[in-house]
């Protein structure tokens, strides 16, 4: 194990800033008595890098650099109730789009809101509406490796010409603003759907960033809104009710376009049902009680020749299908291609000429990176992008029905604004030992205040150590394991990210994860 240690790159140790925080307001220090000449020296600086980083975008790295002087929301820490309101708006984005002439008007496209799920619906709802012969744009959040996974279309992502182009015509745009400047996630939006209309795409499948109601990409009219499973995430800019945060996800929704949900609590059933019929829109719940408009259930089997394997079945007005093979691994995959589904069967109704074979030969070539990826087979390394309570409870429970392993290790690392006493209860479900590290994010939890939680939720009943970095952590794990071991590393798309480019040049690396071979 020592000897595979030594295959990981070593680095030193130097505390990582966040993207953008030198463009960012709330990172200038406040100056004290006596040195406002020298702070407005330096926003002078600030303000003339920026004006020469907009007028000046020629290359993909540039059009990076002047993405990341942007304010990035998604790394930042959370905003108070005060501050959020004058934050979470869709006037930026509005004026931005209008500014280029309203790209989003000139595609057909599908909506999807929800807790977790989203991105795994999208891809899958996508692959299927490919394989129907359709140009189909792609925007999902957020990326793993490259900014560029975010904007596809048929399954390639954004070139590094097209999308510095088009950085450059929306960098001369917002040069002209004088104020409120569009923050990381708007301007990405405004990319994409200039892309989508550029591309002449059939239609745009539009992950939601956060919420709903002021996310960005709520400026689209859907063909299609579609809802993933609801839980608690993001309390802190969405309430800490559960029936809160569904009606910030039923934001998206829209007069008379129809509505496809998972299958979700009760309460949220209710919170939906009621935003839908405010205005006037169908709704279709996924599922096997009464009442539910779309027959679905699932059930999880393994064979020799398939191995493990969750399966569906749904039935809707127009399409049955019997016991159509998940290709995501986990029941929760299960619920994500019911829902998906069911949006292409509104989709027919919509105009689209949809084949239900042609559909299934599509969802079958789906594969997402991050979602149970083994990358690495000496030592066994799994990764995973669950950032929720409901999502690491998933998680645990597809590790256990999927993988054979004598003891997993997992390596954990979060954001501080999360349900974080929620997720470390669902870890010590599954995990044998668990080693805290810190993600590369200023909203990052400390390992020692998690190792701390843990140890009360747990009362101490697994082995916890804190690690000040990933390579620690690794190090650590692969001295407690043996072969038939599993590590698992979870708890954030950062620490996901960090992970696969640590493992990118290792001799053992995975480079793909079909179902059922983990």
């Amino acid at each position: 194990m020592a000897r595979t240690a030594t295959n990981l790159k070593k680095r030193k140790a130097r505390p990582k800033k966040a993207s953008g925080a030198k463009a960012d307001p709330a990172h200038v220090k406040r100056p004290s008595n006596g040195s406002v000449k020298k702070s407005t020296k330096s926003n002078d600086r600030v303000s003339q890098n920026l004006k020469s980083l907009r007028s000046s975008i020629r290359t993909y790295r540039q059009a990076i650099d002047f993405l990341n002087s942007q304010v990035n929301y998604e790394r930042r820490p959370p905003l108070s109730a005060a501050r959020a309101r004058g934050v979470y708006t869709l006037a930026r984005i509005k004026r931005l789009l209008a500014d280029m002439g309203n790209p989003q008007k000139a595609f057909r496209c599908v909506h999807i809101a929800g807790t977790k799920g989203k991105g795994s619906t999208a891809t899958m709802l996508a692959a299927m509406l490919q394989n129907n012969g359709l140009r189909v744009g792609l925007y999902t959040s957020p990326h793993i490796n490259h900014v560029r996974e975010r904007i596809m279309v048929n399954g390639d992502m954004i070139s590094e010409g097209s999308l510095a182009k088009l950085m450059a015509q929306v960098a001369a745009i917002v040069g002209r603003y004088k104020s409120d400047s569009p923050s990381y996630f708007e301007i990405l939006t405004a990319v994409a759907f200039q892309y989508f209309k550029d591309k002449k795409v059939d239609i745009a499948v539009i992950e939601v960033g956060l919420g709903g109601r002021f996310d960005a990409t709520n400026v689209v009219r859907p063909e299609v809104c579609g809802i993933t499973s609801i839980s608690m995430d993001h309390m802190a800019q969405l309430g800490d009710q559960i029936e809160q945060i569904a009606e910030e996800k039923a934001g998206i929704f829209k007069e008379k376009i129809p509505i496809v949900s998972a299958p979700q609590a009760r309460s949220v059933k209710l919170t939906l049902k009621k935003a839908a019929e405010r205005v006037g829109a169908p709704i279709f719940f996924a599922g096997n009680e009464p009442g539910d408009q779309i027959e679905f259930s699932y059930r999880f089997e393994s064979s020799r020749i398939a191995g493990p394997q969750a399966r569906i079945c749904v039935a809707t007005d127009t399409s049955h299908f019997d016991h159509l093979a998940v290709p995501l691994v986990g029941e929760h995959q299960a619920i994500n291609c019911g829902v998906a589904i069911g949006i292409l069967d509104q989709l027919k109704g919509r105009g689209f000429a949809i084949d239900d074979e042609a559909s299934i030969a599509g969802l079958a070539k789906v594969r997402l990176p991050g979602r149970m990826e083994l990358i690495c087979s000496q030592p066994r390394v799994l990764v995973d992008v669950a950032h929720n309570a409901a999502s690491i409870e998933a998680l645990m429970r597809a590790i256990g029905q999927n993988v054979s392993c004598e003891t997993m290790v997992v390596i954990f690392g979060c954001c501080s604004d999360k349900d974080v006493l929620g997720m470390l209860r669902q870890v010590q479900l599954g995990a044998d030992k668990i080693i805290f590290t810190r993600i590369n994010s200023p909203r990052s939890a400390d390992p020692a205040d998690l190792a701390a939680q843990f140890a009360e939720v747990s009362g101490n009943s697994r082995m916890a150590q804190v690690a000040r970095s990933l390579e620690e952590a690794l190090e650590i794990a692969q001295k407690a394991i043996n072969r038939e071991d599993l590590i698992c590393i979870t708890g954030s798309f950062y620490l996901v990210s960090e992970a696969k480019a640590l493992f990118a040049g290792h001799p053992h690396r995975v480079e793909s994860t079909p179902t059922g071979t983990i």
